[in-house]
C-alpha cells in the first residue's frame, strides 16, 4: 500500500470520526425527552469501580374495562398495529378521567382532547389516518351511570374516533386505582381533590413501557401543546433494554480503527525506509 493510500484510508476514517464528535456534542443542544416520574426502588451497584443506580420506574399494572362499542379493552388490546399484523411494542397512552354528566371542566377537556385526537396521523401515507403508535383512553369516574351507551352517545356528540380514542366505564374500583395509586393524579393535580370522586384536568402521558412521562392540564393549550410534543419524542424513544450489539462502543472503536491506520501508515514508512537503507548499502558496496 503506498503513502497516497493510506493518506486517503487516514482521511476517510478521520472526517466521520470528527464529525461524530461534533454531532454528539451538538446533541447535547437538542431538546431533552421528557422524564420518567414515579419510581418504585432504586438499587446501586458498582461497574469499574464507579457507583451506578438503577431506577426501577413504575409500570401502570393491566386492567380490564368496556369501551364505548362494548368491546373489552386491556393494555394488550393496545397493541400496535402495521400493515396487518400486531407490533410488539405497545402504544404511547394519554389517558385522562371524565364523566359525562359533567357540567364544568369535561366539555372543555373532550373538547382539547378532541384537538388532539385530530391531529394524530400515520404519516405512511396519504389519507391514512390510523393511530400507529398512540391511544387515548378517558377513564369514567362515574362508571354506575356511565353505560356503554351513555359513552357512546358522548363520543357521537364530540366526534370521538373509536380507533384513536376510547371512553372507558367498568369496575370502579379498578379505575380509582388506576388513577389514585398508579397514575397519582392526586398527587400532582394539587387541587385536594376529593378521592371518593375523582375530578381532575389531568392528562398523563405514558410510553411504551407502561411508564409515566408527563402530567399535562388538559383545560390549558399551551400545556396541551407540550403534550403534542412530547407525544412525538417518547413515540420516536429507542426501547433502552433493546441495545445494539455495538451499543456505547463506537469511540472506542473509531478510536482503534483510527490507531489501526495510523499505525499502518508508520509501518509502511519504517518499509520504505529499511529498503531506502538497504539500497543505499547495496550500492555503498
Amino acid at each position: 500500500m503506498n503513502k497516497t493510500a493510506i493518506y486517503g484510508l487516514l482521511v476517510a476514517l478521520l472526517l466521520p470520526l470528527v464529525g461524530y464528535f461534533i454531532v454528539k456534542q451538538a446533541s447535547k443542544d437538542v431538546v431533552p425527552m421528557p422524564r420518567h416520574y414515579i419510581y418504585d426502588s432504586v438499587s446501586s451497584r458498582t461497574i469499574d469501580g464507579k457507583q451506578v443506580n438503577d431506577t426501577l420506574w413504575h409500570r401502570i399494572p393491566d386492567f380490564k374495562l368496556t369501551n364505548q362499542l362494548g368491546q373489552t379493552v386491556t393494555w394488550e388490546s393496545m397493541r400496535a398495529r402495521v400493515g396487518n399484523t400486531d407490533s410488539f411494542r405497545n402504544k404511547v397512552v394519554v389517558a385522562n378521567f371524565f364523566f359525562t354528566k359533567c357540567p364544568t371542566i369535561c366539555p372543555r377537556m373532550t373538547m382539547n382532547m378532541k384537538r388532539l385526537q385530530d391531529g394524530l396521523s400515520s404519516g405512511q401515507r396519504v389519507g391514512d389516518q390510523a393511530p400507529r403508535y398512540v391511544q387515548l383512553l378517558s377513564f369514567s369516574v362515574d362508571p354506575e351511570r356511565d353505560s356503554v351507551p351513555a359513552l357512546k352517545a358522548w363520543a357521537d356528540r364530540y366526534g370521538i374516533d373509536p380507533d384513536k380514542w376510547w371512553l372507558l366505564t367498568g369496575d370502579k374500583k379498578e379505575i380509582y386505582d388506576l388513577s389514585i395509586n398508579d397514575m397519582k393524579v392526586l398527587a400532582v393535580d394539587g387541587k385536594g381533590v376529593d378521592t371518593s370522586f375523582l375530578h381532575t384536568d389531568m392528562l398523563v402521558l405514558i410510553d411504551k413501557n407502561r411508564n409515566i412521562r408527563g402530567y399535562y392540564h388538559g383545560l390549558d393549550t399551551a400545556s396541551i401543546g407540550q403534550l403534542s410534543r412530547d407525544i412525538i419524542l417518547v413515540s420516536l424513544e429507542k426501547d433502552p433494554k433493546k441495545k445494539g450489539i455495538f451499543a456505547g462502543k463506537l469511540e472506542l472503536i473509531a478510536v482503534l480503527a483510527f490507531a489501526l491506520i495510523a499505525g499502518l501508515m508508520a509501518f509502511s514508512y519504517y518499509l520504505k525506509k529499511d529498503k531506502r537503507s538497504h539500497g543505499i548499502a547495496d550500492q555503498q558496496k
